[in-house]
């Protein structure tokens, strides 16, 4: 699991950044929001272990690697996922726009 070094506040590893631990490898990661980078670390430690219970690789390039590409898995296809809800979406606002448009051009013009 991503942690912050023993001792250490969140933001005290350096000015900007918080020391984290992925995989059981420190690192001093940069970023305007501690609370987040910690988030980011845990969830790509969790990746990384469920990738090495699942395999019997020991080699860490290779897990980070596998564990990348469920990563990059998941974003692809909650960003197809969102996509597609926007395009019916968008697609239902065009058919009741345009069903509002013809019956403004089918009502009788009105003379003063």
């Amino acid at each position: 699991m991503a942690t912050a070094s023993k001792g250490q506040n969140l933001s005290t590893a350096a000015p900007g950044s918080v020391r984290v631990e992925i995989f059981d490898q420190a690192y001093n990661l940069r970023g305007s929001d501690a609370e987040y980078i910690l988030k980011l670390a845990e969830y790509v430690d969790g990746k990384m272990r469920a990738v090495s219970g699942q395999t019997k690789t020991v080699d860490t390039a290779r897990l980070a690697v596998l564990a990348a590409l469920n990563i990059a898995d998941e974003y692809h296809l909650l960003k197809r996922s969102q996509d597609n809800g926007n395009q019916v979406d968008y697609i239902k606002r065009a058919h009741r726009l345009s069903h509002a448009l013809d019956e403004v051009l089918h009502e009788p013009r009105r003379t003063g």
